[in-house]
């Protein structure tokens, strides 16, 4: 039996089914909701903070994205995720998104998208400065690098880039200035020219995420 990968919409589950379908990965995928009322006792045994992406794979499960793309590049032989001399700067990458640009991304996001979507509260706008004074600074750092290389590491599109730019693919909600980037702009675009990047959902049943009130 294959495995199965349990994902939604939101950016760290997009991100897996990205991974996943760039790789051409064995694995059926399941939309799930564990926080949705009666999925409590189905989930919790397979990550006990409720959440998705889970990969299930030989009655084993395996909880969070990176790690999930880990073992889905083991499964089919890929170096998307980089091994041997490489390994050190896709963490170096992958690691800095998430404390840096994928911060700065998710403050924004979270108030413009994410609290809206799910009527968590009031945009504070306060916070909205905060990202994108963040986002400014290290889109600055992006931007430097990728003007000198396709993608974040020499050889080639990596993980590292995946996990970078999860949350761009909402920038319709986030209105992130990538324009004020060229590089990182570019950068952007070629991502999207990559079919399991720009539509990971296809002909898969997926819900659409919950609209943004008007």
């Amino acid at each position: 039996m294959p495995p199965v990968l349990y994902f939604s919409r939101n950016p760290n589950p997009r991100l897996a089914v990205a991974a996943a379908r760039h790789l051409n990965a064995p694995v059926t995928y399941e939309f799930a909701a564990p926080l949705a009322p009666g999925q409590d006792e189905k989930f919790r045994p397979l990550n006990p903070s409720l959440r998705v992406p889970i990969l299930v794979e030989d009655g084993r499960s395996l909880w969070e994205a990176d790690a999930i793309a880990c073992r889905l590049s083991q499964l089919v032989g890929s170096d998307f995720w980089r091994t041997g001399a490489e390994l050190p700067d896709m963490i170096r990458w992958v690691s800095w998104s998430r404390d840096n640009f994928m911060h700065a991304c998710d403050m924004v996001h979270f108030e413009r998208g994410t609290k809206q979507r799910y009527q968590l509260g009031a945009l504070d706008e306060a916070l909205v400065a905060r990202g994108l004074h963040r986002f400014h600074d290290t889109a600055a750092i992006l931007n430097d690098h990728l003007a000198k290389q396709d993608w974040l590491l020499a050889s080639g599109l990596s993980y590292a880039d995946f996990r970078m730019a999860v949350f761009l693919p909402y920038n319709d909600v986030a209105k992130l200035p990538l324009g004020d980037y060229p590089a990182l702009a570019a950068w952007n675009q070629r991502l999207l020219a990559l079919p399991a990047w720009a539509d990971p959902f296809e002909g898969l049943e997926a819900p659409a995420l919950p609209p943004i009130p008007g």
